[in-house]
């Protein structure tokens, strides 16, 4: 069985931030105050006698919005489990980007071992481009 590579240690800190589990939740948190059409209900006439709020959590899947609703009491525990979703969202995307440069850097180095003479060539073009661009500042 092929061994894996250990883990380097940014990706390794990342990792152990996103197994920390915690309740979360896809989509927004709305409150909306409406008008019911009723005659004669002064919702109709002024902004501020609309009926609500009614609080729903609103999230897309497969193209479409779906929503459920809830009652005011649980607006602040959605708001903070959508927030937490929100902020495990943006650390996948920050894993991702570290697992992408450790997996560059895997690249190299087998490129290095496998040809030592080639990896030189090429951090020679790359230098000799950045001081071409340089010189043209």
């Amino acid at each position: 069985m092929k061994e894996l590579p250990p883990i380097p240690g940014p990706v390794y800190r990342l990792l152990e931030r996103l197994i920390t589990s915690r309740p979360m939740r896809r989509g927004s948190v709305s409150e909306r105050y409406v008008k019911c059409n009723k005659a004669g209900c002064p919702c109709a006439t002024d902004p501020t006698k609309r009926h609500g709020p009614y609080v729903s959590v609103v999230r897309t899947i497969g193209g479409r919005s779906v929503s459920r609703t809830a009652t005011p009491a649980q607006v602040e525990l959605l708001r903070q489990q959508a927030a937490a979703g929100r902020k495990f969202r943006r650390l996948i995307e920050v894993y991702w980007r570290a697992c992408e440069e450790w997996a560059d850097n895997e690249l190299r180095d087998a490129q290095l071992a496998a040809d030592p003479a080639a990896f030189k060539r090429a951090a020679l073009r790359r230098a000799k481009r950045k001081k071409k661009n340089l010189n043209r500042e």
